[in-house]
């Protein structure tokens, strides 16, 4: 297989889905010199979206801090991307582009809480984050993404804790800071990332819907007013602190911690398969 150390610069990493979390993970891959390229559904669903590369394929390129991402639709495109420096974002949900780019190294970071179709026949190292995965059964490693003490701990056998559907506590507040669609239909945005809003404050509407805000603090995520929701579905995100505690435009350290495990089990990995 050769070694992952000396052949970084040539050893392509797929990563499926292109969050917020998944682009920290990005961002150390691509310092590091692999080529990335990541595997987006046709309407992602992220919602703190100017930290997300998976934005690109909504307005075909982004930027989130000295990553260029650009929307592609082949291998070719793939490569004129790697050799400037950016990184390919390629709408594939089901990963049919595997056999044109024969990864040596898988990452599902989609964060669904299940595994909705990854495996180890994907690529000679395949690693997952968060909970849904059992190693080695699904995946070569699973990635803890709870905060807490086990943050970024890497399981080469079971399973990353189970999701407790509560939201991690920002400001204080959990729960009543994250808001669900409230019913099914197109999104139009009336503020923006970044703005501070009041408690009641109308954020935007779904479909004839209007959202208020839960909370005074600042509107740090928000869904792509391309996408239509379905009643429910998690949309927007306010954060309680003050303004100048925080920061919408650059990637979180959570989502830092998570690509400082990804690089270290890719190299465990790595050293262990040369070694059999």
């Amino acid at each position: 297989m050769g070694k992952i150390a000396e052949g970084v610069a040539e050893t392509i990493v797929v990563v499926r889905g292109g969050g917020d979390l998944a682009t920290g993970v990005v961002q150390k891959l691509h310092h590091t010199g692999f080529k990335v390229v990541i595997l987006e559904t046709e309407k992602p669903l992220a919602i703190r979206r100017t930290v997300a590369l998976c934005n690109a394929v909504f307005e075909k390129e982004q930027q989130v801090e000295d990553l260029n991402a650009r929307l592609v639709t082949s291998l070719t495109e793939c490569e004129a991307c790697w050799n400037k420096g950016e990184l390919p974002v390629w709408v594939d949900a089901q990963a049919d582009s595997l056999n044109e780019l024969k990864p040596l190294i898988l990452i599902d970071a989609i964060l669904a809480k299940r595994n909705i179709g990854t495996n180890r026949k994907m690529a000679p190292i395949t690693i997952a984050l968060g909970p849904g995965f059992s190693a080695p059964e699904d995946v070569d490693v699973v990635v803890e993404t709870m905060r807490g003490h086990y943050l970024g701990r890497l399981y080469f056998e079971g399973s990353a804790l189970a999701n407790t559907g509560i939201p991690g506590e920002i400001g204080g507040k959990s729960a009543e800071r994250v808001i669900h669609a409230p019913a099914s239909g197109q999104v139009k945005h009336i503020k923006k990332i970044g703005d501070s809003v009041q408690k009641g404050e109308l954020l935007f509407y779904v479909g004839d819907q209007p959202v208020f805000s839960p909370l005074e603090g600042v509107l740090r995520g928000l869904i792509s007013d391309q996408v239509e929701c379905k009643k429910g579905l998690k949309c927007a995100d306010v954060d309680p602190r003050v303004v100048d505690e925080v920061d919408c435009f650059t990637i979180s350290d959570k989502a830092r911690a998570l690509g400082g495990a990804v690089l270290d089990a890719i190299f465990m990995i790595g050293h262990q398969k040369e070694r059999l």
